[in-house]
């Protein structure tokens, strides 16, 4: 079965981690105003930690994160990756 993303969850448009107040986890602006689109580690103080980093490289990351850290198995990990991080807003 195939695992989908909650797409009532306020998600980082950059990564797709959820981000709420509760989490802490909302990106800032330069002048430290919360930005609601990103999570706080991809954008901080107005930018993109890694304003260089490919689609590709986001992906790896995702999948990465999901199978070390949450304990996915790599193709379930790889295929929600792919599905999903192309449709953020970064990467459209």
């Amino acid at each position: 079965m195939s695992e989908k993303i909650n797409k009532e969850i306020t998600r980082c448009q950059s990564c797709g981690m959820p981000m709420s107040a509760e989490f802490g986890n909302f990106g800032t602006e330069a002048d430290g105003a919360s930005n609601f689109e990103f999570c706080s580690i991809c954008y901080q103080s107005g930018h993109f930690v890694n304003p260089n980093q490919t689609l590709a490289e986001m992906i790896a990351s995702s999948v990465d994160n999901m199978t070390c850290e949450l304990g996915m198995p790599v193709d379930q990990a790889t295929q929600l990756a792919n599905d999903f991080i192309p449709t953020l807003k970064r990467w459209r």
